[in-house]
């Protein structure tokens, strides 16, 4: 079959051209979309994938930049501080200087010490209260420091932010873009956004308005990277006034770190931020520093001022305290607010006084007692120093005049009690809870104890001289002794020595006689002193007979005898035994003798034997040491009358 060559030819002649046009189209589409910036060919809608954009070169660079700015600087911040930690040069800006009120308080406080270095903060233990916060040990920590804090929501965008953008779906991509001094940020495949001025809140939502201008389906978050640098100014009493770079964040605290914090004698209570030469707001670092309360510190812009006024009125508070400081106080404020910011009194703080040192022009120094209840809502005076006294303190004085005793036997609660200064016997009773139903008060044994080195030591002269007595009595005895008797003044000697060694183991008590009739019913008031015991004794039922009688021991007290009954209970008195020298040693320490003068004088002699007996009472009859053996006398006089004879017959013969 034969096919006319017209047609074809002219077939193709009108498809072949447009084929080939479309070819060339395609192929110039490819090679413009491979020309994008940030993003490549597999990257475009035709691939059938979503959209990558990649970060863009310029904010890729400007970010390797700085993070080699910080390093550099890091570097050379390290290599310019000294071994505190501080710059070369700048320590004497860094470090807090006392002003001289402080220096008062502390002398006050009595803890100025000789010699101290000015710089070592560790030596001052009294501070102007909160300037810890605001001081940098070194120069190195007053560097300004980004804050690492959530971006508020009323944060402003400004030139040099970095803002972080994360998209996903149908476009992707974590880009970090920095707003440029015009304000803008170029997305990729978006372009340009106005973001300068936008409070962050509002950032998300006009980024994501202007990214859906080119893509569907997407989602956004957007973040705050890193944040520009602004310039404020610190001016008033600060350690380094002028101008101060911060971080974009700061607040009006992180200002005054940044400046060194306020001097000596610039106010914690006063700081001012200006804006525009109009002030917007006021900061009392003693609301953060009290109560926590960090509402006022606002957030600082470009140019804002941060101003620091002179400081209010000073006090002092010092002594039983929690936080010893000197604080700077407002109008109104009082004696319970300075003690509040103390933390309050101490746990051995006196609660119900103080004193107050005040500076006085014609006295210098005043002191004045307060009493913490009344003068509560009492204000203080700018340069005065309250003191709140120690229970400890005023207790160790006090403790050394109180009185230790002991009160035991027939008392309700027998122990050892600690009372106050002039305490009686009555006081150490009623410490005691009293006395039982079977108390004998007029027995009642006080000992003490320097009465009983008193004691001591006149006991040992007393058994001096009697020794010494009977040794004199020996020798003359002796002396006067025949030949066959002077074994037994010997003997006696002997004896004599052996009773004095004897009483030389007996050791005084120390006991008061308390002077009290058998009716009395309470002690007398006596004065206590540390060491003192109090005994009380159950009531006794038998009266003690010892001595030079015939059966010493103990008789059954029987109400009306007299004392001569119970010497004839016990045999009488012996031969040996000296009736006229009897005692009776009653249970309350005294004792009656027939040979007292008060006796003597009242009772005429033998006054023991017809007293009534009272129960404890102890009736001692003593031996005769001086009786003269009879035999031995009989001797003497038969030798004397001998001799008297021979004489006269002698005188008779020679007549």
């Amino acid at each position: 079959m034969h096919f006319s060559e017209r047609p074809l030819a002219r077939f193709l002649r009108r498809v072949l051209p447009g084929t080939l046009l479309c070819l060339a189209l395609a192929s110039s589409f490819g090679v413009a979309a491979q020309a994008i910036p940030g993003v490549a060919n597999e990257q475009l809608s035709g691939g059938g994938g979503p959209v990558r954009l990649s970060q863009p070169a310029a904010d890729a660079q400007t970010a390797r930049e700085r993070n080699s700015r910080d390093s550099k600087s890091s570097s050379l911040d390290r290599g310019n501080t000294g071994k505190n930690g501080a710059r070369d040069g700048d320590i004497s800006r860094d470090v807090y200087r006392p002003s001289e009120f402080e220096q008062f308080v502390r002398q006050l406080a009595g803890l100025t010490r000789p010699k101290v270095d000015p710089l070592a903060e560790e030596d001052q233990p009294i501070r102007r209260f909160g300037v810890e916060l605001l001081t940098p040990k070194s120069s190195a920590e007053s560097e300004p420091v980004e804050p690492a804090t959530l971006v508020p929501d009323d944060y402003l965008v400004g030139a040099g932010d970095e803002l972080v953008l994360n998209l996903w779906g149908a476009v992707e991509g974590n880009l970090r873009l920095t707003v440029d001094r015009s304000g803008r940020i170029v997305i990729p495949r978006v372009g340009a956004v106005s973001v300068a001025g936008l409070r962050f809140a509002d950032l998300k939502p006009a980024i994501a308005k202007r990214v859906a201008n080119q893509f569907r389906n997407f989602e956004l978050s957007v973040g705050l990277g890193q944040v520009r640098g602004m310039r404020v100014y610190v001016t008033g009493f600060v350690q380094r006034p002028g101008a101060q770079t911060v971080g974009g964040l700061s607040t009006v605290l992180h200002g005054l770190m940044a400046a060194g914090g306020p001097t000596a004698v610039g106010s914690l209570r006063n700081i001012q931020l200006r804006r525009g030469g109009v002030v917007v707001g006021t900061l009392d670092l003693y609301d953060l520093l009290l109560r926590g309360d960090r509402s006022a510190d606002r957030a600082l812009r470009s140019d804002d001022v941060i101003h620091v006024g002179p400081v209010g009125a000073q006090v002092g508070v010092i002594g039983s305290v929690n936080k010893p400081a000197v604080f700077e106080l407002k109008a109104g404020e009082t004696i319970a607010d300075a003690l509040a910011m103390a933390g309050g009194l101490s746990t051995v703080a006196n609660r119900n006084s103080a004193v107050i040192h005040r500076l006085d022009e014609r006295a210098g120094q005043a002191l004045r007692d307060v009493k913490l209840s009344e003068a509560a809502s009492q204000a203080l005076a700018n340069g005065d120093v309250l003191r709140a006294l120690s229970m400890a303190d005023m207790a160790r004085p006090v403790l050394r005049q109180s009185k230790r005793v002991r009160v035991d036997g027939e008392v309700q609660k027998p122990g050892d009690y600690v009372l106050p200064a002039n305490s009686t016997l009555a006081d150490a009773l009623q410490a005691a809870g009293g006395l039982t139903a079977e108390a004998y008060v007029f027995g009642a044994e006080f000992t003490r104890e320097s009465v009983r080195l008193s004691q001591m030591e006149n006991y040992d002269r007393t058994l001096r001289d009697l020794e010494s007595e009977y040794t004199r009595i020996a020798i003359n005895q002796k002396d006067r002794a025949a030949p066959p008797t002077s074994d037994a003044v010997v003997a006696r000697s002997l004896g004599q020595l052996k009773l004095i060694e004897r009483l030389r183991t007996i050791q005084p008590t120390g006991r008061v006689v308390l002077q009290m009739q058998p009716q009395d019913p309470a002690l007398p008031e006596l004065a206590l002193e540390d060491g003192d015991r109090l005994h009380i004794p159950a009531k006794p039922s038998s009266v003690n007979v010892y001595g030079s009688v015939f059966n010493s021991g103990s008789y059954v007290f029987i109400k009306g005898r007299s004392l001569d009954q119970y010497v004839g209970l016990a045999g009488g008195v012996t031969r040996s035994g000296d009736g006229d020298s009897m005692f009776v040693l009653r249970a309350n320490g005294s004792v009656v003798s027939n040979r007292s003068a008060r006796a003597a004088w009242m009772l005429g002699g033998g006054a023991v034997q017809s007293l009534a007996a009272l129960p404890g009472d102890t009736v001692f009859v003593p031996e005769d040491l001086y009786r003269t053996n009879f035999m031995t006398e009989a001797k003497d006089w038969a030798q004397i009358l001998y001799q008297f004879g021979l004489g006269a017959a002698a005188l008779k013969s020679f007549k």
